[in-house]
């Protein structure tokens, strides 16, 4: 085959997968930015109501985009560790968010996936596990765009963490102050507060001592995902490191990591 037939469709499919991200990224970017600033009380009580549709088909729309971009150039075994990512979300977030502890652990598949498959794979994640999660427990759809937001920016850091599983903490640090700021005008505008026991306590006690509900919530997100996103990191990192070295390069980051580090 011919140089000028191949250069077509390598420029088609450089095209989707940066093209295909972008608008998924987009999409779950005007999604959240609908519901704060819409401020729907409605979009909680599940599916029944308008702004939890719209929002459900926004975030599902975005996560799709995020895959099709990226599935092609992945291996088949990413396939099988989302739908892991997608358990571990779910099942260790639904137990803890009942409980006083003050942290969530409701990412540590979304970080262990991006870590291995990089930043839309990570994203998708994310954004997936909340929508699954929304089906049984429809307070956590609203989120679903801070969890984008920490699978994007574990496989942003994926490669360095693995050279230096030291730093997996302090990455999981940087990435809950972002995730508080994404996750506060959520709380704050569409719940009036928090869903979760422990930390809806802090938020009253920052209301009682006179802060405004977004500012209680704020300060209570800058306690509680910094936190919590630090023992995702570690534990998703340490997870990957124990894997068996055939296994773990079989995925893009630690193969790069490795490759890195030789």
């Amino acid at each position: 085959m011919s140089n000028s037939l191949l250069l077509p469709a390598r420029s088609s499919a450089t095209l989707r997968t940066r093209l295909l991200p972008l608008v998924g990224a987009a999409l779950i970017a005007a999604t959240y930015a609908m519901l704060v600033l819409l401020q729907p009380a409605e979009a909680a009580a599940g599916l029944s109501s308008w702004p939890a549709v719209v929002a459900f088909a926004g975030y599902l729309a975005g996560a799709v985009l995020l895959l099709a971009g990226v599935l092609p150039q992945l291996p088949a075994s990413v396939l099988t560790v989302i739908p892991v990512g997608l358990v571990l979300n779910i099942v260790l977030g639904q137990f803890v968010g009942s409980t006083l502890v003050p942290l969530y652990l409701d990412s540590i598949g979304t970080v262990l996936v991006g870590l291995l498959a990089g930043r839309s794979a990570g994203a998708a994640t994310g954004v997936l596990g909340s929508l699954v999660w929304s089906l049984f427990n429809p307070t956590v759809l609203p989120f679903a765009a801070g969890a984008a937001v920490v699978g994007f920016l574990a496989g942003s850091v994926g490669t360095l963490v693995l050279r230096r599983a030291w730093l997996a903490p302090v990455a999981g640090f940087l990435t809950g102050i972002v995730a508080a700021v994404v996750s506060a005008p959520v709380a704050a505008f569409v719940y009036g507060g928090t869903s979760g026991a422990a930390t809806g306590a802090i938020v009253g006690m920052f209301r009682a001592m006179g802060d405004s509900l977004l500012a209680s919530v704020t300060k209570q997100a800058l306690i509680s995902d910094p936190a919590d996103k630090a023992v995702a990191f570690l534990v998703a990192a340490l997870l990957v490191l124990v894997l068996p070295r055939r296994i773990r390069l079989q995925f893009p980051l630690p193969r790069r990591a490795a490759a890195n580090r030789d």
